[in-house]
């Protein structure tokens, strides 16, 4: 697809780094899968990865983590 930040570079598969704020947690994921621009390096994620990254997020939240980095894994 093309890059709606750019316009200029195609994105091609890769992986990004997540970094999501929520309440008193602060949730770092590397290694998602992305679709990634070639130019601009602007990285896409698909609603299911987003999804899954926003429940993991509200599990931590509820436990009491502040900060969490970790890789992805596929659920």
């Amino acid at each position: 697809m093309k890059c709606v930040v750019c316009k200029q570079g195609e994105t091609l598969l890769g992986k990004a780094t997540v970094t999501l704020d929520r309440d008193n947690l602060t949730l770092v994921v590397k290694g998602a899968p992305a679709q990634v621009c070639s130019n601009c390096g602007e990285e896409y994620l698909d609603e299911e990865i987003v999804a899954e990254l926003l429940g993991t997020a509200e599990e931590e939240a509820r436990a009491g983590t502040q900060v969490d980095v970790r890789e992805y894994r596929a659920a």
